[in-house]
């Protein structure tokens, strides 16, 4: 079918769920079709919504489009597109923000509601239902066995020879379930396909599309700092003995400074190769692959500029045996996490002064994209280290504040905090101590005497001031900067 004709099957109303992991392997030719069919619905005074269930955020084809179309009936679990973010904080879209190992196991038990239609990014499908995906899991694998139906778009961009380089496996149902049988990196679990009856699908569409991701920014002087910090303090670790000499696999989160941080490990040669077990494959792991630094990674999506995507197919044989793309059931699984002994590295949005961490509100109110995988590796993780720059625009806000205004991390979940400034190891120590140690070590030299005589203000075990502990978050929303604070008035 066309597009179009596929945008047909698809009533107001219905729930669908969507491939793809960030904007890697997601369908791009329906989504634009549907929110075409809900504009052309609206003008002729019809209703026109689908609740919407991906993997993570998508691209601009389909959070994009469906948000600018105003065809969104509720979204999960985490996104980042401006449009849906906007319609978000209008409250225009229900969105509801969740760990994202939780999601299928939600969707498998009923708990959110029936999915209708599974729209889906395939590099091949066969007539006995044998679906292979493209350059990223996500969901797929459980919308494809609870939805109704399925539409798959075939994109030729992504070689068939992809076949092989994906692991599909759904764990039995309690009280059935079993242990997961991964136990390196590299370790299998299922099929190197989508098994479906191929009466499900009812279309399929021929498209030749790039994934919609972006190049990342250039690392700076900022990231490299906070790269350097994180690398410099594992090679302590190393020395000390607390990570064994052979090393231990490493997550990152998303994003520039996550891929400044694998930059920055990669070139310490005190850290010796390692392995990846992560969600999102980033320009920088590749990098480290061709450099013999990374020998294997696990993820669940390819997210890669699109030279490197042409680089990796162009070198299939030689990449293939070295990479694995999983659900994010497991690729996010906290036995595996636990299991495999993960040193975890994630970015704050903010954090406090006694080490509890906000990742998806600014000011506390506006969402900015959501928590993602971070709990699921963080809760789990050997090492947890949480990583943001010390200030943002300009100096006017500092990424350390009294108490985060929206909790996602808290204090028994966060063991390391680096900023550009330094590295405040937080094990083993009382929330005074916290305090201390994140003061000296991680906050922006015009705010460590504001947050020092903040501590002055508050009494107890966790010596917060409770009228006091948002006047950062207060003196920017009047005055546009957070030094502008006034502690005399709480003495």
């Amino acid at each position: 079918m066309t597009a179009e004709e596929a945008a047909t099957l698809i009533k107001n109303d219905d729930n669908v769920g969507f491939s793809g992991f960030t904007a890697a392997g997601c369908a791009k030719a329906v989504p634009v079709a549907l929110a075409e069919r809900a504009k052309a619905e609206h003008a002729a005074g019809r209703p026109f919504k689908i609740g919407m269930f991906t993997g993570a955020s998508t691209g601009d084809s389909i959070d994009g489009a469906l948000a600018r179309a105003n065809a969104i009936k509720f979204r999960t679990p985490y996104q980042s597109s401006l449009d849906l973010r906007n319609a978000i904080n209008a409250q225009e879209v229900p969105y509801f923000d969740m760990h994202l190992s939780h999601l299928t196991p939600m969707l498998r038990h009923g708990f959110l509601g029936k999915i209708d239609t599974a729209i889906i990014e395939a590099s091949d499908v066969t007539e006995n239902g044998e679906i292979v995906l493209t350059s990223s899991v996500g969901i797929t694998p459980t919308i494809c066995r609870v939805a109704e139906k399925i539409i798959v778009e075939v994109n030729q961009r992504h070689p068939k020879a992809l076949r092989g380089v994906h692991d599909f496996y759904i764990p039995k149902d309690q009280p059935q379930r079993e242990a997961i049988p991964v136990y390196r990196p590299s370790d299998r679990a299922g099929l190197p396909y989508i098994k479906v009856d191929p009466a499900k699908i009812v279309a399929i569409v021929e498209t030749d599309l790039p994934d919609e991701t972006g190049a990342f920014a250039p690392v700076d002087e900022i990231t490299a700092k906070i790269g350097d910090n994180v690398a410099n303090f594992l090679v302590g670790e190393l020395k000390a003995g607390h990570i064994p000499k052979e090393f231990l696999p490493v997550q990152s989160g998303v994003g520039n400074i996550a891929n400044a941080v694998l930059a920055a490990m990669g070139e310490n040669k005190s850290i010796p190769m390692f392995e990846v077990y992560t969600e999102v494959i980033q320009d920088a792991v590749i990098a480290l692959m061709k450099s013999d630094r990374v020998s294997f990674a696990s993820g669940c999506s390819f997210t890669v500029s699109n030279p490197v995507m042409d680089e990796l197919y162009s070198n299939l044989d030689i990449f293939k045996p070295k990479l694995l793309l999983r659900s994010q059931e497991m690729s996010n699984h906290p036995e595996i996490i636990r299991r495999l002994g993960l040193i975890a590295t994630n970015t704050a949005l903010e954090a406090d002064i006694f080490g509890n961490v906000n990742s998806t509100h600014v000011l506390g109110t506006k969402m900015m994209n959501g928590i993602g995988g971070s709990g699921d590796f963080t809760r789990n993780a050997y090492l947890s280290i949480f990583v943001t720059p010390s200030v943002a625009k300009g100096t006017s806000i500092s990424a350390i504040v009294p108490m985060v205004s929206h909790l996602d991390h808290n204090e028994h979940s966060v063991n390391i905090l680096i900023t550009e400034q330094g590295v405040a190891d937080l094990r083993g120590k009382s929330p005074i101590q916290r305090a201390h140690t994140i003061i000296e070590n991680c906050v922006h030299p015009e705010y460590k005497q504001l947050l020092r005589d903040y501590l002055k203000l508050g009494s107890g075990h966790t010596p917060h001031n409770l009228r006091a502990c948002f006047e950062f978050h207060n003196a920017f929303s009047d005055t546009k900067d957070m030094r502008n604070v006034d502690w005399s008035k709480f003495r």
